[in-house]
């Protein structure tokens, strides 16, 4: 199994992002995905959660500025990240589960400038 995160950067606050987390080695279809972040000095937090057949939930500091989508031909989960905040920093981890073991990707750095 393989998550290959992308798309973090250095913005304004105000601007969006979008992530992009590719999948490999997973039946990705039939296969939930979700991203977290860690804030520095955090312990890694829930952001948002896609079913396979596509229905989402979300954090209550994601909902409304940020959209977990995915593309299935492309075994691709996105986040979509609008209205960004200073306290939006941090390092967004896309994760999946498989047969019950967590697996996660590297990671992608988002830095929100005030």
């Amino acid at each position: 199994v393989q998550l290959q995160a992308s798309g973090g950067g250095l913005v304004q606050a105000g601007e969006s992002l979008r992530l992009t987390c590719v999948a490999s080695g997973i039946n990705f279809g039939a296969s939930v995905m979700e991203w977290y972040r860690r804030a520095p000095g955090e312990v890694r937090e829930w952001v948002a959660t896609i079913g396979k057949g596509g229905g989402t939930m979300y954090t209550d500091f994601a909902e409304g500025r940020f959209t977990i989508s995915r593309d299935n031909a492309k075994n691709t989960v996105y986040l979509e990240m609008n209205s960004l905040k200073p306290k939006d920093t941090a390092v967004y981890y896309c994760k999946t589960i498989q047969s019950g073991e967590g697996y996660w990707g590297q990671g992608t750095q988002v830095t929100v400038s005030s």
